[in-house]
């Protein structure tokens, strides 16, 4: 294996496509506002990471902009064939080639149902796009990795604007900061002692557990599928209630618990509980972010973003995709071109 990869060039890649993307969409803030006013609640239709997005932006519409939010079943629309009433749902349907068949079926289901359209995709003129009403395109590029780093990120700052234009208060210039504490945050990453030694850990484990909760569990998530795609590790991606609630019992000395939190935020006591729960019981237990708490509270830590909770996640997510990229390698695998996977996944119909 060689020391770089087409993964680790894109990871670096995405403060320059942050700042394009926001420098692209935030001014159609106005835009979704207009498509806001004649819904009541969101509906997003995604698969994979983008599946992952959609859950800090589901999250990050119901805690700041005061809108019940969900995730679509596709299959109701593509196996079943049913109609649901949709009148007064924004449907917002997310994928990074804009090329998948069961998202732009979806979404064209949704708006037969009487839903307004909104598309967050990285294909510009796809079919995805142009079956929207709204395309929010992001700008991230060409990826060649398989695994989504910059157009997963970008996808985040895409939802960030969605949130605001459905009236989320929050400071605009939070989200602007979000490229250079990626960028900062990639440095300090790469600079930790700890990076090493968990990529070394987790290189001896057949598995882990990958928590958060609320606008991190997204982050959670994302990191859990990244380790199973690229390094073929068992990842359970969990919200730490649901953690708690019996498969803790999974954590021990082959499989250690890593916990993500901003660095600040109501989920973050929580999250430092159960890193002291899983060490106490003498697991590892390897923090993101959460500051100085969680840190202290974990086995080996990495730092986080210096962001608000709701910007986070933009940043949040580096360190579990420099974790993956490494320990891909180390374990004699190409991240860029893991096995049975393809930038475009297309499911049954």
């Amino acid at each position: 294996m060689t020391d770089t990869s087409r993964m680790r060039s894109e990871i670096g890649e995405q403060a320059t496509a942050l700042n394009a993307t926001l420098d692209a969409l935030l001014p159609r803030v106005a835009e979704v506002g207009v498509l806001g006013r004649e819904t009541r609640q969101v509906l997003f239709i995604a698969r994979g990471s983008s599946d992952n997005a959609a859950v800090y932006g589901s999250y990050l519409v119901q805690t700041h902009a005061g809108r019940l939010a969900t995730l679509a079943s596709p299959s109701i629309a593509t196996t079943y064939k049913k109609k649901i009433d949709l009148s007064g749902v924004l449907a917002v349907a997310i994928s990074q080639s804009g090329r998948t068949e069961e998202i732009v079926e979806t979404l064209d289901w949704a708006a037969g149902c009487g839903a307004r359209t909104v598309a967050v995709t990285n294909g510009e003129g796809s079919p995805l796009a142009e079956a929207a009403q709204l395309a929010l395109v992001t700008r991230a590029g060409d990826e060649i990795a398989v695994p989504a780093t910059k157009t997963y990120t970008t996808q985040l700052a895409a939802l960030a604007v969605l949130g605001i234009g459905l009236g989320a208060e929050v400071d605009i210039a939070d989200l602007r900061r979000a490229p250079e504490e990626v960028d900062r945050l990639i440095a300090a990453t790469e600079a930790a002692d700890a990076l090493p030694e968990i990529v070394e850990e987790l290189a001896s484990v057949p598995g882990a557990v990958v928590s958060g909760r609320g606008i991190a569990y997204g982050t959670a998530l994302e990191f859990a599928i990244k380790l199973k795609e690229a390094c073929y590790l068992h990842a359970m991606g969990l919200s730490y209630a649901d953690l708690l609630h019996g498969p803790i019992a999974v954590v021990d000395d082959d499989t250690p618990a890593i916990l993500v939190a901003a660095d600040s935020g109501p989920t973050l006591p929580g999250t430092v509980a159960l890193a002291e729960r899983v060490t106490a019981a003498g697991a590892k237990a390897y923090g993101i972010g959460g500051g100085r708490m969680l840190a202290e509270a974990s086995t080996r830590a990495l730092p986080g973003p210096d962001l608000p909770e709701w910007v986070a996640p933009l940043a949040l997510i580096v360190p579990g995709q420099l974790i993956t990229e490494r320990l891909a390698r180390r374990l004699g695998i190409d991240p860029d071109m893991p096995r049975g996977l393809g930038k475009v996944t297309q499911t049954d119909q």
